[in-house]
């Protein structure tokens, strides 16, 4: 684990070197899974990725297959082992499927591994120059939370698919169905008891980022739980993670049941763009996605709360889509319900129309809609 500092640093306590790493966005997300030619066809069918390069048996990888999809700027890579044994397959038996990288672009991953193990961090890889006929990318990585990583990727002398080892799939998708997502917003990590402050602390003095939000347990709680989450981000922005701990309540939190699930710390959800959210979430229902509601009341004060919107408020309704407005403007936010057997990872859908918040206003409505189907679970 990372050495890191007891107390955690406050939003002001940036250091001088805040630009030692650099961050272009997201490059992709990686999840470990038991089957990843069926994932793919779930996400291609659901979500309406398409299958864009491969790497396994068939281009000499012998003990792995993997799977990139991708739709318009977010990019997942499907990774399942062909035998029992193995870092992959002992992943997927303690968590289920689930995010192992949260890979960032970088102009030189040699340098990013550098500084942050220089600040604390815990190496996963050393840096590494793969290449092909294509040119040549450098990767590192460093361990965060639970058995997540961060990998550096730079791939500025990379001319094909995705990453050297892979082939490109060239033939037509024709089972994606494109739902309009566009990049990813932020992903969202659940740690452990008193351990929010220790990974912000990570964030902040090995990786340079700042406090962008802070919410506590009377922002977030209900009748019988909460939670508390920081929002650590880039100094660029380009990069938000919140990071949320258990709270006191009484009864188990939504934190604690994908503790128990998980088997530890990891990544919660994902939050995906979209520039129509009426449209993009149309066409989830229609292929298959199910959503998270909240009481048909919810909508009765609506345009009181927020005020002035442009979509029609009965197809907000119709649809379960959230509202919330801050001074810079107000978003429009769905999740999903857990899209593994075991609930831990879900989705999030969300709209900008000025606001860079995170919804504050909707989580009471949403954490009750999150305890209802903990109830049917047997696990409120």
């Amino acid at each position: 684990m990372p050495q890191l500092t007891e107390q955690a640093q406050t939003a002001s306590q940036v250091s001088e070197d805040a630009d030692f790493l650099p961050i272009e966005g997201v490059d992709h997300i990686e999840f470990y899974v038991g089957n990843a030619k069926q994932a793919a066809y779930f996400y291609r069918c659901a979500f309406g990725f398409r299958l864009t390069a491969y790497r396994g048996p068939e281009t000499g990888t012998r003990e792995t297959a993997s799977y990139v999809l991708e739709q318009n700027r977010i990019r997942f890579v499907l990774t399942t082992a062909l035998y029992p044994t193995g870092a992959i397959a002992d992943h997927v038996l303690r968590h289920g499927d689930g995010v192992k990288s949260i890979a960032l672009a970088v102009p030189d991953a040699e340098d990013a591994w550098r500084q942050t193990t220089a600040r604390g961090a815990v190496s996963h890889e050393n840096p590494s120059v793969r290449n092909d006929e294509l040119g040549e990318a450098r990767l590192s990585s460093i361990k965060i939370y639970g058995d997540t990583i961060h990998t550096f990727v730079e791939r500025g002398n990379y001319r094909g698919p995705f990453l050297p080892g892979f082939m490109a799939v060239s033939e037509p998708d024709r089972i994606s169905r494109p739902t309009g997502l566009l990049q990813i917003d932020h992903a969202v990590g659940n740690v452990g008891w008193g351990e929010m402050n220790r990974w912000v602390d990570f964030y902040s003095r090995v990786m340079g980022f700042r406090m962008f939000k802070h919410f506590d347990d009377s922002d977030i709680s209900t009748e019988y739980s909460a939670l508390m989450s920081k929002v650590m981000a880039s100094g660029n922005e380009k990069i938000r993670f919140p990071i949320n701990e258990p709270a006191e309540g009484k009864r188990k939190s939504q934190i604690e049941e994908y503790l128990d699930f998980y088997t530890g710390p990891g990544v919660q959800h994902i939050a995906m763009t979209t520039d129509n959210i009426l449209e993009t979430v149309r066409r989830l229902r229609a292929q298959g996605i199910e959503f998270l509601r909240v009481p048909t009341t919810y909508y009765d004060d609506l345009q009181t709360r927020v005020g002035r919107i442009d979509e029609p408020l009965q197809d907000l309704a119709d649809l379960g889509i959230l509202v919330d407005r801050d001074d810079e403007g107000y978003l429009l936010q769905i999740f999903t319900k857990p899209v593994e057997d075991r609930p831990t990872v879900f989705f999030e859908i969300i709209q900008r129309k000025g606001s860079r918040s995170f919804g504050k206003g909707n989580f009471k409505a949403l954490f009750e809609a999150i305890e209802r189907e903990q109830a049917l679970r047997g696990n409120l």
